[in-house]
């Protein structure tokens, strides 16, 4: 999974540094399968990931971190778009600060064309940032976590480039989140999503193909 040329995700800098150094050290043995950037993140409280505010993100974690996410739209920061490599899509989700002053990010790399439909199985790598205290959770591989239903739909009023789609999936992990080192894991049973994903025109030409 490269990071090398067109930018990801717009995020902290020290994200983008730990994030590699998460890549140098599980390269080449590790497969991946996932995504990347869009037009400058909102902020959260803005409520623009989705022009009718229906984005949202749930999901339970147990483990090193302990939160029911129920993130609603005013409260969400979103980014994602297609992988520069052309092997899927990413999605990055943040919220509203937690007790201890905290922001999570979470970031899903999902092997799924630009704009495709369907309930196939598609295999997901999941990765956690708690960005303030500089901590990362990582899936790691595609054997972990599975999205079993996806929607993209190309919202109105974007049919110039780059193109604005909504982006909706539901699925689950078998197999935890984790540091680096192994020592802490974050447990992630069902999640679900709905939020904004913007492609470049040359991100869609492989969408009306059958999956």
């Amino acid at each position: 999974m490269s990071l090398v040329g067109k930018p990801c995700i717009r995020i902290h800098s020290w994200l983008i540094c730990t994030t590699m150094a998460l890549i140098a050290a599980c390269s080449p043995k590790t497969p991946t399968s996932a995504l990347a950037p869009a037009a400058p993140s909102n902020a959260p409280g803005n409520g623009k990931c989705l022009p009718d505010g229906s984005d949202f993100l749930r999901a339970q974690l147990r483990g090193a971190v302990n939160a029911d996410l129920r993130w609603q739209a005013s409260e969400l920061e979103c980014d994602g778009g297609a992988r520069p490599d052309g092997s899927g899509v990413r999605i990055s989700l943040s919220g509203p600060l937690d007790s201890a002053g905290h922001r999570l990010r979470m970031v899903f790399g999902v092997a799924a064309t630009p704009g495709e439909n369907g309930q196939v199985e598609r295999p997901t790598n999941i990765t956690l940032l708690m960005e303030d205290a500089h901590k990362l959770y990582a899936t790691l591989g595609d054997g972990k976590c599975t999205i079993d239903a996806l929607t993209q739909s190309p919202l109105p009023g974007t049919d110039q480039p780059p193109v604005n789609y909504r982006i909706a999936a539901r699925g689950f992990c078998v197999d935890p989140a984790a540091t680096l080192d192994g020592r802490e894991r974050v447990y992630i049973d069902r999640f679900d999503f709905a939020t904004r994903i913007q492609f470049e025109p040359g991100d869609l030409h492989h969408a009306d193909q059958p999956t």
